[in-house]
């Protein structure tokens, strides 16, 4: 039995959802794969800005547009994916091996690959309700994603 915690929150400003995304990059383990799908310019990057502090990253982190992966170093590796261009879902990047290796994955745009992505996952959109207010929903999918759900509303 699948255990499923959901989450929504209303942040008034960008700096509000990035502390909510830091408060995430402390709570992560090994192993933890984190979606992002929203509104183009909701915040997906800022989010993963904000889990890149709570991670410890010092590197600026931007979109991996064009890179498909980039990968930064913290207390864990933190694999930030945008797979928004990815030519063709069965093209083979090896994902596995980072969402089952020694970091933390963030995947940009999941929807794209949706066969690829692990049963266990935390699913967070990013939608516009004003130019600074987001509308943030997270929902898990298993065990492991239901604990950092309920930890991050703590």
């Amino acid at each position: 039995m699948k255990k499923m915690a959901e989450w929504t929150i209303v942040t008034e400003s960008p700096e509000e959802t990035m502390r909510i995304a830091e408060n995430l990059g402390q709570l992560v383990q090994e192993g933890d794969v984190i979606t992002l799908e929203g509104d183009l310019g909701a915040g997906k990057t800022s989010f993963t800005k904000g889990l890149a502090k709570g991670l410890g990253v010092k590197r600026v982190v931007n979109s991996p547009t064009f890179t498909i992966i980039k990968e930064y170093q913290g207390r864990l590796p933190l694999y930030h994916m945008d797979v928004y261009r990815m030519e063709d879902e069965a093209e083979d990047l090896g994902l596995d091996e980072y969402f089952y290796g020694e970091g933390v994955s963030v995947i940009e745009w999941p929807s794209m690959i949706p066969s690829q992505l692990p049963e266990d996952r935390l699913m967070i959109s990013i939608y516009h309700l004003g130019e600074t207010t987001r509308k943030i929903s997270i929902k898990s999918t298993g065990v492991r994603s239901a604990v950092l759900c309920k930890e991050l509303q703590e």
